[in-house]
């Protein structure tokens, strides 16, 4: 006995190749990713993909600006200790 057809549940129209082991949904040709040898729908993977927030990317460039104003402070420091010293007998 045929199984019956079953169609991917984006793309009614079309028939499903295998079934995405995070949601259980059948998935089309299309819709299905392969990701570390397992099939995947393209919601499921987006959820997987590490999502880059405004928040640290702020934090990034926070950290290193004040790296870069404290070193700047520490050569326009030095810098005035080196002159003091050279003008001085």
């Amino acid at each position: 006995m045929a199984s019956p057809a079953v169609h991917c549940y984006q793309h009614p129209q079309r028939l499903g190749i295998g079934i995405c082991v995070e949601c259980r949904q059948v998935v089309c040709a299309e819709c299905s990713t392969q990701f570390e040898g397992i099939n995947r729908c393209a919601r499921c993977l987006a959820k997987m993909a590490p999502k880059k927030s405004a928040r640290s990317a702020f934090h990034e460039w926070g950290a290193l600006s004040v790296a870069g104003a404290l070193g700047a402070l520490g050569l326009l420091f030095g810098g005035a200790v080196l002159v003091a010293g050279w003008i001085r007998p």
